[in-house]
């Protein structure tokens, strides 16, 4: 465990060669975690130094995001940056090359441009920038194919007290009230909608579907929910700034890698993206 102020400490564990070319891994959600670390197989680990973290709140971090008196008042995408400027300095790294993982590539992305002197290179996949755009497409606009589960999925927010109308607000905005609602039945089955309509929305990938296991577990789906709600509400209030800000890693080479079948985010994020990184290549993959 590392301390990283504000009362938080991050989990972190390392893998691969000492001496090996250094590289971040970032997970998604927000709210995801390293899992049982199967993250690591997709490294050469003879001649790499591989290391990961489970972000604030989530995972094995404390304190834990499913716990209400967990505030999130300093869970925000700038003091996950300085976590990793922290751990970087930590393990006594120069630079390292970044690999995220949707929400993780919105983090990887923020991370070099905020230290791009630290930075190697990037391999992202499932390519996201977390912005208003992107937000609403996947809590709201993807109902136009799933509607009989996006009501479902509306109506749940609709009847929990929050004021939420369909048309009238932003879902995710509804959820993250319910989220952090003193009641906890309330939290528990909210979290069990947002379970669900996660899994509406990533089922028609290539290779079948199957439910993530660690849904069955009560604290990891409550702050997967509670923290993807509470970066998606103040994240997706304006369109994501990257894009604008690609000038300052436009040296650094980078490798995006999409699925033309992802439902839940488009490729024209990993397109955009693309044609704003001239040292980019996007490697669009049936599934």
């Amino acid at each position: 465990m590392l301390e990283v102020g504000d009362g938080q400490s991050i989990y972190w564990e390392e893998w691969g060669a000492a001496d090996g070319v250094p590289a971040l891994y970032l997970h998604g959600g927000p709210g995801g975690t390293l899992g049982a670390s199967g993250y690591r197989h997709r490294f050469d680990l003879k001649h790499t130094r591989v290391i990961g973290f489970e972000q604030r709140g989530c995972g094995r971090s404390t304190p834990h995001a499913s716990n209400p008196d967990t505030s999130l008042l300093h869970n925000t995408s700038a003091h996950l940056i300085e976590d990793i400027e922290a751990l970087r300095e930590a393990r006594g790294i120069n630079a390292w090359i970044l690999n995220g993982v949707s929400w993780g590539s919105t983090l990887a992305l923020a991370y070099a441009q905020a230290r791009p002197a630290r930075v190697l290179g990037m391999v992202l996949f499932a390519v996201t920038t977390t912005s208003r755009r992107e937000i609403d497409w996947i809590t709201e606009g993807v109902g136009s194919i799933f509607p009989e589960a996006w009501d479902r999925f509306a109506s749940y927010a609709e009847h929990g007290g929050v004021g939420y109308r369909r048309g009238e607000g932003r879902i995710v905005e509804a959820y993250a009230r319910l989220l952090n609602s003193a009641d906890s039945k309330t939290r528990a089955d909210a979290s069990q909608e947002w379970a669900h309509w996660e899994d509406t929305h990533i089922s028609l990938g290539a290779g079948g579907f199957a439910r993530d296991p660690r849904w069955e577990d009560e604290a990891f789906r409550i702050a997967f929910a509670r923290l993807t709600t509470h970066y998606w509400t103040h994240l997706g209030r304006t369109d994501s700034q990257l894009l604008e800000r690609m000038g300052r890693i436009e040296h650094l080479p980078g490798t995006l890698i999409h699925g033309r079948r992802d439902i839940s985010g488009p490729a024209i994020t990993a397109w955009n993206l693309h044609r704003s990184w001239p040292r980019s290549k996007l490697i669009i993959c049936d599934c």
